[in-house]
């Protein structure tokens, strides 16, 4: 496809998008106070849900998805490799209503976004303070667990590029065996079509796979990370480029 086209569809999607997602944004902060979190939760999830149909009718991007009758089982750790925004969009879009995510503290520092990130009581941590956040992880993770709610981390920390798997932080893990929850792994390749800080997106298919859960009664937390690294490591190597 023409470079120009590409370049088009991408800002006319960007635009559309922020628009959405001051919307939204805006939605969920004035109404907190009057709505329940439940509701929060459905809003922030009809938000994922526009954004990805605006990434597939604008820049012919869609996807699809095998095992996501697994997300039902709840709660539980979520842990999924870190390629590429997309992942944002299509977990919000997908997960049930009652989860949580760990995330780096300056995500709730973006005016409107971070506003409705912070109300939707998100693990916000500050990465360079390892063991405090791992502690945090560990402590406001299971509170969130023993609530009903399905914590969502990425281990790599950071964003990879499509062909790379960063080492896993134990956190996830370590969470999922304190607090004797099942573990389910996630793998995609959306950095195929929307690369890490790049700006276009490539027409294609992402494909995401979710794998069942894995249950951690027995096993250390270094066993749950090798367990979890080796499915997404070979699920990604089957999907290296979109079907």
């Amino acid at each position: 496809m023409n470079n120009v086209v590409l370049i088009l569809r991408s800002m006319l999607f960007m635009l559309a998008f922020a628009i959405i997602t001051i919307g939204y944004g805006l939605a969920i902060v004035f109404s907190a106070k009057f709505v329940s979190e439940l509701t929060l939760a459905r809003i922030a999830r009809n938000w994922g849900h526009v954004s990805l149909w605006l990434l597939r009718v604008i820049c012919n991007v869609s996807y699809v998805i095998r095992g996501v009758e697994y997300l039902q089982h709840q709660p539980a750790v979520v842990l999924a490799n870190h390629q590429s925004a997309w992942e944002t969009l299509a977990l919000r879009a997908l997960l049930p209503l009652k989860h949580t995510w760990v995330l780096k503290s300056e995500l709730l520092k973006i005016p409107v976004f971070g506003w409705a990130l912070a109300i939707l009581r998100p693990i916000s941590i500050q990465r360079h303070l390892a063991r405090q956040a791992l502690k945090q992880v560990l402590l406001q993770g299971e509170q969130a667990l023993n609530a009903g709610y399905t914590v969502v981390i990425f281990p790599e920390g950071t964003r990879k590029d499509t062909n790379e798997l960063g080492e896993f932080n134990i956190g996830g893990a370590k969470l999922a065996e304190r607090a004797q929850v099942s573990v389910i792994p996630i793998a995609h390749n959306a950095g195929t079509v929307w690369r890490r800080r790049s700006f276009i997106k490539y027409p294609g298919v992402i494909r995401m796979e979710i794998s069942a859960p894995i249950e951690v009664i027995g096993k250390t937390a270094a066993e749950i990370n090798q367990i979890t690294q080796q499915w997404i490591q070979s699920t990604l190597a089957q999907s290296s480029s979109p079907p």
